[in-house]
């Protein structure tokens, strides 16, 4: 069964279908004039200056970590200013000169790769990568070891090889499809493989991670609803970081997927210089707490080789989640989790996990009894 690749070479079109979504994915910026071939208001400004100065960092990133952003998105960002949509998408030379984070896969999701694009860490529970895609390369993307190149993205043989051992293990309950963006396959692909894993007797839970409804909205089609539906019941775990990415199309994507029947949940990761203020939390969470989105997770960042400047320390990290208690209701608070290095898996950090409370050198316990020691404050 054909999936779907979009990483050709661009040709940004105009006066098009910009409400498909394959029409946002073809037609992404890929390089810095494409900035400008799409968004024109920016020559002569400050932003322009800010961003030619990038050039270096451009020419780094596509031999290291692809940059692509859709129209959609694009269109998000401000035209005076390096905002919280700028700083998620911009390459920056500090992803190459990463002297805190070395690991290219901190959470060692490769050596627990039974199968190709299948991680299985969790006893009961399995990650399937379905594709290397997405809509947008966030800067601090945790897979840009892989994520990007969309080439290496696993086949038809790698999906049949996946089920089969997802039948094969009855001590699995949930398979979780990630990527990339599994949204970046097709709906007749995502359909086969919602179809195939209803058929698993043991699953009891199935859930999409996904960023399309941030990044690519249109992507939210009647055909994936309804597989949705046919399919269901299906956890959605949108990954919105910004309330400015709270948009009209990106709520009205949010509203359809709720309609199928869908549990709708979000996880943000906590970045340095775009959310990592009370002001950007309350606005974030309240807004999605109103589209019907369940604020579940803030991320500590992961100690990905290449995003240390997206970090924010753990100190810092408790102060605001701290904060935002009393301020928002408490179904909008979302629990701050770290994910352990070396694959120890996710825990909350204001908690017992967090045993010696030393933010210098500090050492957590995982669900098994564990202990893990991530990269610790260096003010």
């Amino acid at each position: 069964m054909p999936g779907t690749v979009f990483d050709q070479p661009p040709t940004v079109q105009q006066k098009l279908d910009t409400t498909s979504w394959q029409w946002q994915m073809q037609n992404r910026a890929r390089s810095m004039e494409d900035l400008f071939q799409l968004r024109p208001e920016l020559r002569g400004g400050a932003l322009e200056v800010e961003i030619r100065s990038r050039s270096e960092a451009f020419r780094a990133a596509a031999e290291q970590f692809r940059f692509a952003v859709t129209p959609y998105y694009l269109s998000l960002a401000s035209d005076k200013e390096l905002c919280g949509i700028w700083k998620q998408i911009l390459p920056d030379l500090r992803e190459s000169r990463d002297e805190l984070f070395h690991r290219p896969d901190p959470l060692a999701e490769e050596e627990h790769m039974p199968v190709p694009g299948l991680t299985h860490r969790y006893p009961d529970r399995a990650l399937w990568y379905l594709s290397h895609n997405c809509a947008v390369y966030c800067r601090f993307c945790m897979r840009k070891r892989k994520v990007s190149r969309g080439e290496s993205t696993p086949g038809e043989q790698d999906r049949q090889r996946a089920l089969d051992y997802i039948r094969s293990h009855p001590e699995i309950h949930e398979v979780i499809l990630s990527g990339g963006d599994p949204l970046s396959q097709s709906d007749e692909v995502l359909g086969y493989c919602l179809e195939q894993l209803r058929s698993i007797e043991h699953l009891a839970s199935l859930r999409i991670h996904t960023r399309m409804p941030v990044t690519c909205p249109q992507r939210i089609t009647s055909e994936f609803c309804s597989a949705l539906e046919k399919w269901g019941p299906i956890t959605v775990i949108t990954h919105f970081n910004h309330p400015a990415e709270l948009s009209p199309l990106a709520l009205d994507a949010a509203e359809r997927l709720r309609k199928t029947g869908c549990v709708l949940l979000n996880q943000s990761v906590l970045l340095a210089g775009v959310n990592d203020s009370v002001e950007v939390q309350k606005s974030l969470n309240l807004g999605l707490l109103k589209a019907g989105i369940k604020p579940y997770y803030l991320h500590q960042c992961d100690e990905v080789q290449g995003v240390s400047h997206f970090r924010v320390n753990l100190e810092e990290g408790l102060n605001l989640a701290k904060a935002i208690r009393g301020r928002i209701p408490g179904p909008a608070i979302p629990q701050y989790v770290i994910d352990l290095p070396g694959g120890g898996g996710k825990v909350p950090v204001d908690s017992s996990y967090f045993l010696n409370r030393d933010f210098h050198r500090p050492v957590f316990e995982n669900y098994a009894g564990l202990r893990f020691y991530p990269v610790g404050d260096r003010s």
